[in-house]
């Protein structure tokens, strides 16, 4: 699994890199940052939704923490082999994120793994990979492990590894009823009428 997230090319091998520092480089974001600034606020919000932690969205506050949440999302990606956005289950009605977070509490978190890593996978690395992408997509910045945490949970196997806390944007598209099951349809008292309204 550990080979199957990191691609190493052989012409990169020596080439030195200075200390891990965060860069906001897409969409502009780089430009209100100030010097060593680790957290900014922006009124304009740019990005792609499902990518974007939630302090960002929904405020424009952008960290290093932003980046960590991104991380988390396509490490959940990358394991199923799904897309967050736009991702549909017919039991229930939350993006990726919440369908691992889902399958994690009730101990079914290898449900998640892509079809196409049975032959090849470790069960625990698997599990390990959810965790961590867990970690980092929890709903408060200060409860995300920093990148270089990240880093080294993945690359040690055996470091035990906190419990994720609800994840940001845990909620279900369309309705606020709870999990449904294959067997149970949404239903609602809300029925759309149409009023016609004629001249006397």
């Amino acid at each position: 699994m550990e080979k199957a997230l990191f691609h190493n090319h052989w012409d990169c091998q020596r080439t030195s890199l200075p200390p891990p520092r965060f860069k906001a480089s897409n969409f502009g974001l780089a430009r209100i940052f100030g010097g060593d600034d680790e957290e900014a606020q922006t009124e304009r919000v740019a990005g792609t939704h499902g990518y974007m932690s939630p302090e960002y969205a929904n405020d424009g506050t952008i960290s290093m923490k932003s980046d960590v949440f991104s991380l988390g999302v396509l490490l959940v990606e990358i394991v199923s082999g799904k897309m967050n956005r736009g991702f549909r289950h017919p039991g229930h009605r939350h993006n990726l994120i919440g369908h691992a977070w889902l399958l994690w509490n009730v101990g079914r978190a290898l449900e998640l793994m892509d079809t196409c890593l049975e032959d090849s996978f470790v069960e625990s690395q698997v599990l390990r990979c959810i965790q961590v992408g867990l970690l980092c997509v929890q709903k408060l910045p200060e409860d995300r492990p920093d990148m270089s945490s990240v880093v080294f949970l993945l690359a040690n196997d055996g470091v035990a590894l906190p419990q994720p806390r609800q994840p940001g944007f845990f909620t279900e598209r369309g309705f606020t009823g709870g999990v449904l099951s294959n067997h149970e349809k949404c239903h609602s008292e809300n029925a759309l009428s149409v009023t016609m309204q004629e001249g006397r």
